[in-house]
């Protein structure tokens, strides 16, 4: 496959497409932002890469200035694979996802991690504090049309399986890792969760 046949294959983007990039969060973008539950964090070291789920409340991603988003980094695995290849490689992507919106924005830029007291300070919660606070630099910003969701039934209670389709988290883990889990319900797996939340 080559760049010449791809383009042959699905033609000429619409005009509005190609032209939607803005390199600055206007209204809409902060407005999208301030409303986003969820996002989706993709990082890479040069070789290697890493997709996080990324979730709070709304409001919970943070504009410095017209260029510059700040967000907290929760409590987790701490495997912590993305910010280990920010570390190494500070491009990132970013996907902005809101509760029954079928679009999405994207942003891309550049990262750096920060533990100044003062902005660990702005993200409490529940008289928790991040970890660390990722510092993102926007350089490309456009939103993503809601076909996908769409198509997904994403937003749409009616398409979601009646219970849950797959083994319970700890069971999973116990058989990737091979080792011994104290209870492999999915019960204790929500207990845990509310445990460690923040």
């Amino acid at each position: 496959m080559t760049p010449e046949r791809l383009r042959e294959i699905y033609g000429a983007p619409a005009p509005l497409a190609a032209a939607k990039t803005i390199t600055e969060l206007d209204a809409h973008c902060r407005q999208f932002i301030d409303n986003a539950t969820f996002l989706l964090l993709a990082t890479s070291d040069g070789t290697h890469l890493d997709v996080s789920p990324k979730g709070d409340p709304a409001g919970f991603v943070q504009l410095e200035d017209t260029r510059t988003l700040l967000m907290p980094d929760r409590p987790g695995n701490n495997r912590i694979d993305g910010l280990m290849k920010i570390l190494a490689h500070p491009r990132v992507a970013l996907l902005f996802m809101i509760p029954s919106v079928t679009e999405t924005l994207r942003v891309n830029g550049t990262a750096e991690i920060s533990e100044e007291p003062a902005l660990l300070a702005r993200f409490e919660m529940r008289g928790r504090l991040p970890r660390t606070v990722l510092r993102v630099r926007a350089e490309e910003v456009f939103t993503h049309c809601g076909k996908a969701p769409l198509r997904a039934g994403l937003w749409r209670p009616e398409t979601w399986p009646p219970a849950r389709p797959v083994a319970p988290l700890y069971e999973m883990v116990r058989d990737h890792a091979g080792m011994e889990v104290p209870d492999v319900s999915q019960d204790y797996a929500e207990r845990r969760y509310l445990e460690t939340l923040y």
